[in-house]
């Protein structure tokens, strides 16, 4: 049996795969990946520490177009609306999108994928100027090849930009599920939620957060282990408990085109990738035929 190291975290349309309710008798993925996926994206990339995994769609673009090994398997992993990912303190005054422009605005990282998803819905939906705000970050990309645009600002090591909001040292920030707990934080979407339901029944589109890929050797060499490794995601998706979420990122490239396509766009848009490049440049003649 071919033993793979594995970076996935625990969610639940992978707590099956992990808890070895579904298993191979081709294939073991060894779940030696840290905790949260991200932190394992650096090693994923610079160091080779793992065989397959997931990784976030916008460091999986710049992967590509680095000429990085990976390659995309048609099933995400991890994916949400984003209309609710930023917010600000309403304490020193309140914010409409615009209101950001001339204004500095803390992220994780600028080329993180929520920042890439809020960013262009701010941008598309309500108008806003990107290039008129300043990013202020407090992590590197995961790729040494790749540099920031130059109205992005590095915080000193260990800023926490939740408190710096509330503080009023930054206008809003770009944090997801990180927001602080906090009466006086509001979102910077207007009724995110309701407006998340409008996007998508305009667009058809769940923001993808992280895909699973495998290293191109595996699925040029095993690409019998590299079907396995699809199936396993599959039914482990499928043994989630409660089930999937109806609005879901979907199984399949076709599936997925239209989302990964506005990935790549948007990407482009904020210069977080320096030229285009087409959805299936992603996936190779394995992955690209994998459907469920």
């Amino acid at each position: 049996m071919l033993k793979l190291k594995t970076n996935l975290a625990d969610y639940p349309v992978t707590t099956a795969l992990r808890e070895g309710r579904v298993s191979s008798d081709l294939v073991e993925l060894d779940f030696c990946g840290p905790p949260q996926a991200h932190n394992g994206f650096k090693a994923m990339l610079r160091e080779g520490a793992y065989d397959c995994g997931e990784l976030a769609i916008v460091t999986l673009l710049q992967a590509k177009i680095y000429g990085k090994p990976w390659v995309a398997l048609p099933i995400p992993v991890n994916g949400r609306f984003q209309h609710h990912c930023a917010g600000f303190n309403r304490d020193f005054g309140h914010l409409d999108p615009k209101d950001i422009e001339g204004r500095r605005v803390g992220v994780r990282s600028y080329a993180q994928t929520t920042g890439l998803w809020i960013r262009g819905i701010l941008q598309h939906e309500y108008g806003v100027d990107l290039d008129k705000v300043t990013w202020c970050k407090v992590g590197e990309g995961h790729l040494l090849e790749y540099s920031d645009p130059a109205n992005v600002e590095q915080l000193p090591k260990g800023s926490d930009i939740g408190q710096m909001m509330l503080d009023g040292e930054l206008a809003a920030t770009l944090q997801g599920v990180d927001l602080p707990k906090d009466p006086r934080v509001e979102y910077l979407v207007p009724n995110p939620f309701e407006a998340a339901k409008d996007w998508y029944a305009r667009e058809g589109v769940v923001c993808i957060n992280h895909m699973f890929v495998v290293h191109e050797r595996l699925s040029r060499e095993r690409p019998d282990v590299v079907r396995e490794i699809f199936r396993m995601l599959v039914e482990s998706r499928a043994a989630t408990a409660g089930g999937v979420p109806a609005v879901y990122p979907p199984i399949g490239l076709e599936a997925n085109r239209k989302g990964i396509q506005l990935a790549i766009d948007w990407a482009l848009e904020q210069k977080i990738i320096p030229r285009r490049i087409a959805v299936d440049e992603l996936f190779d003649e394995t992955t690209a035929a994998l459907v469920a």
